[in-house]
């Protein structure tokens, strides 16, 4: 296939040659950044816990004429990552991008928020990131790129209540602060995470239209949700050599919602 041209100047964004792995890539923003990924030239490797909707991300990735396959995943099994690792390895050879997307959410309010729903949101959102980072560190070539999928709600107050959420987007920033201080400098591994505010996803989707508009007018400067092509900028850029000097930071993409 030929080689993805840039505009003079724009080389470094190009992912021609690489490979990327992408969890929770079955739907949203992960199956986006999928796409996204495969359009500056990666192939793909998919992780997620619905098999036929991994199936569609890959047939939307072919049709960007890159290569893809699709694993069911489990991020919470240690076992289940080094799996998905594993099959990249075995089919591509090789990891250079990994986008630790897998999350879900809850809204319970926390007097009344079990230890079990709990744990599994910080299971899935935090623990999770870190069994995919080690079962990827494990065999990235230096040159790699680890970018961890945090939230604005790691640095601000939620109009809903999110505590196990929120706990666990704010742990992943410190992770990935750390993760990088061990893996940049000896492993030559970047590791950065995205903080998206408010995007159009399946958590979005539960809210009452009005509700988010409202909250939105009142605590972002731009006022409206994010779109899907404003984030995958985002993420091409800290997967890409484009961001070479840059580890251990959290890139708020938030429509200024953090600024104090």
């Amino acid at each position: 296939m030929n080689a993805v041209l840039l505009p003079a100047g724009l080389e470094a964004f190009s992912l021609e040659g690489k490979v990327a792995v992408v969890t929770g890539a079955g739907s949203g923003l992960g199956a986006g950044f999928a796409v996204a990924l495969a359009a500056a030239g990666a192939d793909l490797v998919l992780g997620g816990r619905r098999p036929a909707r991994l199936e569609q991300t890959v047939e939307r990735v072919e049709a960007a004429g890159r290569k893809a396959l699709a694993m069911r995943t489990d991020v919470t099994d240690p076992d289940a990552c080094t799996a998905l690792a594993t099959i990249a390895m075995e089919r591509f050879g090789r990891i250079d991008v990994l986008v630790n997307n897998a999350g879900v959410g809850t809204a319970v309010p926390a007097i009344r928020e079990t230890p079990e729903q709990f744990r599994q949101v910080v299971d899935v959102n935090l623990m999770g990131s870190y069994w995919m980072a080690q079962a990827a560190a494990r065999v990235m070539a230096p040159g790699s790129s680890i970018v961890n999928i945090a939230s604005v709600l790691g640095l601000v107050k939620s109009f809903a209540p999110q505590a196990a959420y929120s706990a666990s987007k704010a742990g992943l920033m410190g992770l990935t602060r750390d993760l990088a201080q061990q893996w940049s400098g000896r492993r030559g591994i970047r590791v950065n995470a995205l903080a998206p505010g408010y995007f159009a996803s399946e958590m979005t989707n539960n809210v009452p239209p009005d509700q988010l508009s409202g909250f939105l007018a009142n605590t972002s400067p731009l006022g409206r949700l994010g779109e899907q092509r404003e984030l995958d900028a985002a993420v091409v850029f800290l997967a890409s050599a484009a961001s070479s000097y840059i580890t251990g930071v959290t890139l708020a993409v938030d429509g200024g919602m953090s600024v104090h």
